[in-house]
């Protein structure tokens, strides 16, 4: 039976005392408006866990889920962030799905020094020491499907239809910056934000249709978020909108939220991750088949997924290397983790705490998984886009700098202030 605690090498040779188990922290809303994307990363955090206890744990130790549930209330993970810290422990956290959420919890994060692993693609503008973003940066996702719209679809006009939260305004001001950039006139460019939860879908999607009046090729960037993806694809559906009419590329639908869709309308509409289930790689099946035999037939994996995956087995590389759970310790030796991606290739955490990943680009089948239409070589990830005039003289890193937000210009260290 082990004790209490254990000795362990660190790094440098040194004995270090570690207690166990080792317990991890899992903060994703199992209820509210964001369950239906949020409850499957649960899962997926516990398998994970149960996967390397059956290895034989971290440093001789076992690791202990800890659960919370913040309930799609975005000052409740700031709540249930210090519960796990201070309360409960943990070692590391892995947690939220909106911006807004995430948000939340960074100020409670960099006040008590505690590491958070972030799966989902987000807005950018930020680089906290605490923070491992392992989901897309715009320039990771946002940009390359406006790219492949301009491009390979001959889109004219833009809609950009999201939920009224952080990410997607930020991303959409991105977005409208780069079209215009790109030549595409304001007049050109539709934004429209709607609430969490929203469900009446039909003036918008009238608005959508009528854009495309004058002959221009219409096109949708959906930062659309939770359940109201449901409400907006049902009324697409019900107007007769085909993906040959008016595409739609979105960022917050994966095979999570299409199986509880009736596809059969979305076919040819698009989806830009940096995982798709349908990827064909000998690693990849196996985590399907993995997954499946755990959750069932039914279940699906998708992209956020694939974030944790890599996120955690970065994290139990790096705290073997570091010798202990120590955050400072384990954050540097997180910088230049290597882990393979799903997808086939290698991800590599920068010194910015933001992941290279390859842009993939899927078209929706009738069965709700992906063909993936466009691939390409790992990109790095960027914390701040070229695209903001603000943004452009800012670089994060945090291993020669020691700065999530240095000013190029100034030569300076400029302190981070949320927009959330």
């Amino acid at each position: 039976m082990m004790g209490a605690s254990l000795a362990a090498l660190g790094a440098g040779g040194q004995a270090m005392a570690q207690d166990c188990p080792i317990k991890v922290g899992v903060l994703h809303s199992l209820s509210g408006t964001m369950a239906i994307s949020e409850t499957t990363l649960k899962d997926t955090m516990v398998m994970l866990i149960d996967k390397q206890n059956e290895k034989g744990g971290v440093l001789g130790c076992q690791l202990e889920a800890v659960i919370k549930d913040p309930a799609s209330d975005w000052p409740l993970f700031a709540e249930k962030a210090r519960e796990l810290i201070s309360n409960d422990g943990v070692a590391v956290t892995f947690g939220s799905w909106t911006s807004s959420s995430r948000k939340a919890a960074l100020p409670v994060l960099e006040e008590l020094n505690a590491l958070y692993f972030y799966p989902v693609q987000y807005e950018g503008e930020e680089s906290s020491k605490n923070v491992f973003y392992t989901g897309a940066a715009p320039n990771q996702q946002a940009i390359p499907a406006t790219d492949y719209f301009l491009e390979e679809l001959g889109v004219e006009k833009f809609a950009l239809l999201g939920t009224d939260y952080v990410y997607p305004r930020t991303t959409n001001r991105i977005l409208e910056a780069y079209l215009k950039d790109k030549g595409i006139a304001e007049e050109d460019i539709f934004v429209n934000y709607t609430p969490f939860g929203h469900s009446d879908w039909a003036t918008i999607v009238a608005d959508v249709i009528n854009l495309g009046e004058d002959g221009k090729k219409v096109g949708v960037i959906s930062t659309i978020n939770g359940d109201a993806n449901i409400g907006f694809y049902k009324e697409l559906a019900a107007a007769e909108v085909s993906a040959d009419d008016i595409p739609v590329v979105a960022f917050s639908v994966g095979e999570e939220e299409l199986s509880g869709l009736d596809t059969t309308n979305l076919v040819g509409h698009l989806a830009a991750w940096n995982y798709f289930q349908s990827a064909d790689t000998e690693a990849n099946a196996a985590w399907v088949e993995e997954w499946k035999a755990l959750m069932g037939e039914d279940r699906v994996t998708n992209d956020p997924m694939e974030a944790h995956y890599i996120g955690f087995n970065m994290w139990v590389n790096a705290v073997e290397q570091a010798g202990t759970t120590d955050v400072d310790a384990v954050r540097e030796a997180m910088w230049g983790q290597e882990f393979p991606n799903l997808t086939g290739g290698m991800a590599v955490m920068g010194t910015d705490h933001h992941l290279s990943k390859p842009v993939l680009i899927g078209e929706i089948l009738e069965d709700g998984q992906f063909d993936i239409i466009s691939e390409t070589d790992p990109v790095p990830g960027d914390a701040w886009t070229d695209y903001l005039p603000e943004s452009a003289v800012l670089v994060s890193d945090w291993k020669e700098l020691g700065c999530g937000m240095y000013n190029t210009e100034t030569e300076t260290c400029v302190q981070l202030t949320s927009n959330y």
